[in-house]
Parts: C-alpha cells; structure tokens; sequence
C-alpha cells in the first residue's frame, strides 16, 4: 500500500492493537503472537471491548481485522485454557466468547479481515464475520471443532453456509478438513487470494477504497445486505426502502449529488 497505511494512532493492549489509518480506517489487529492468537477468556474480552469502541466511532468508515503473528491468522479458542477449565467455568466463559465473536459481525461499517497462515475454527469464525476475507497465498482455513467433539459456536454453522451453501457447508464442518488458499478461493470461503505476506497491504487498500464513499451510505447498505439477507424478495425490499430513507435525506446524500454535479471530490459530512 502507499504511506497511508502508516498508522496515524495506534492504541495497543496486551492481546490486540487498534490502528488509526487516514480516512477512517480502523485497524483490528490481533498480537497473541506465542499462542498463534488462540482465543483466551481475555482476548475474547479484549475483542468485544475494542469493537464496542468502534462500533460506538463515527469517524470509523471501515475496519480490517488483521494478525500480527507471522505463521496465523489465528488458530481458534485456547484449547489450553478450556481444558483446565471446570463445566461452571466453561458456560460462566460463554457470553465473553460470543461478545467476541458478535462484536466484530455487528460492527456497523464494512468489514474486512487480512487473513494469513492458519485461521482455523474460532479463527476462521472471525474471518466469517467479517463482510470480505482477503487471504494470502499462505492462508488454511477450516473449521475442525467436530474432531476435537465440539461444533463450530463463534457463528460458523449459520455464517458458512450463507457463504458458499448449505450442502458445501455441511461437508466442510462433517469432515473437519483444513482448505488451502486456491481451494478455499475456488469454494468461495474467501473472497480473493494475493501474494504470500501482502494479505494486510491489499486488505488495507481495499478498505481506503470503501472509505472514499460516504460514511451513512456505507452503514446504511451493509444494514440492508446484512438485514436482508435470507428474507423473500418483498421483505427484502423493504429492509431496503427503510435504509434508503435514512440516507435520502443526509448530510452526505447533500454532498454527494453537488460534488457530482460540480465534478469535485466529495468531502461527506458523515451525517
């Protein structure tokens, strides 16, 4: 990418950062790197929080989900951790685990998660949740939970098959089997493959190229993709007309139509 994607700010925890590009992109970055991000009761909770903080964030036009661990994207839940945990403590954990995995797919702008090495399981879930997958050549994905007795519970057996359908879905969950990149291109569980180590600058690029659009329209039409999405034509429709309303009268609709017609670059209010 080009020097935009220097951060602008950069706030870190000790499981994530949260980057600040220029014109409203928003970085998630995962950095659990001597777990390969596996998913702990504490980075689930740090997820949940900093999407809370961006969902909250009008300034934020979009948001890559990314990996700072160089050989994962990331692995899925903490086996490590569930292993020592009690039943009690294991459905006490439950509501955190899904703030993770409910903050990121309810983030109100578009999504995109840069997806190297394994994303696997809870990890591909995160992937799942996000609207685009960008993945690098390195990229595996699956979601094995069945081999280790559990099922897919951060989203994956309701994402998956509004993916790629019902009957795919099924043999990829029934079967546990890992899908390399061109498979996983070729099967649509991701939506495109670039060259080993670039999966972040693509996803980036992309995301500064969403951004230039208007802020409302942005959230608006995921709200009507996302609300639609499964209903029958006519209901569908109207999910889209009451979107539309909230748009036809903005700030940005304003400024979109003058800048068009005054063959400027639109400066959107964001309202």
């Amino acid at each position: 990418m080009t020097s935009k994607s220097v951060a602008a700010e950069t706030v870190e925890s000790e499981f994530l950062a949260v980057r600040r590009h220029e014109d409203g992109v928003a970085e998630l970055v995962l950095d659990r790197p001597k777990a390969m991000n596996a998913v702990s009761t504490g980075m689930a909770r740090a997820i949940g929080d900093a999407c809370a903080r961006l969902a909250a964030d009008d300034s934020v036009r979009v948001v890559v989900l990314s990996s700072a661990v160089d050989r994962a994207f990331c692995v899925g839940a903490d086996l490590k951790e569930r292993n020592a945990m009690s039943d009690a403590e294991l459905v006490r954990q439950r509501p955190t685990t899904r703030g993770a995995y409910g903050g990121v797919l309810e983030l109100p702008m578009p999504t995109i998660a840069a997806v190297h090495g394994f994303a696997l399981g809870g990890g591909f879930e995160l992937a799942l949740a996000c609207d685009v997958i960008v993945a690098d050549e390195t990229a595996v994905v699956g979601l094995p939970e069945v081999s280790v007795g559990v099922i897919p519970g951060g989203g994956g057996t309701q994402l998956l098959p509004r993916r790629v359908g019902a009957a795919r879905a099924a043999e990829l969950v029934f079967t546990a089997r890992r899908v390399e990149a061109p498979e996983a291109l070729e099967l649509g569980l991701v939506d495109s493959v670039v060259a080993a180590g670039t999966d972040r600058e693509q996803a980036l690029a992309l995301a500064a190229r969403m951004a230039a659009n208007s802020p409302v329209g942005l959230r608006a039409a995921k709200r009507a993709l996302r609300l639609g999405h499964g209903m029958d034509l006519a209901a569908g429709l109207e999910i889209e007309d009451a979107a539309w309303r909230t748009v036809a009268f903005s700030g940005d609709r304003a400024e979109g139509v003058a800048a068009f017609n005054e063959k400027r670059k639109p400066q959107w209010p964001g309202v």
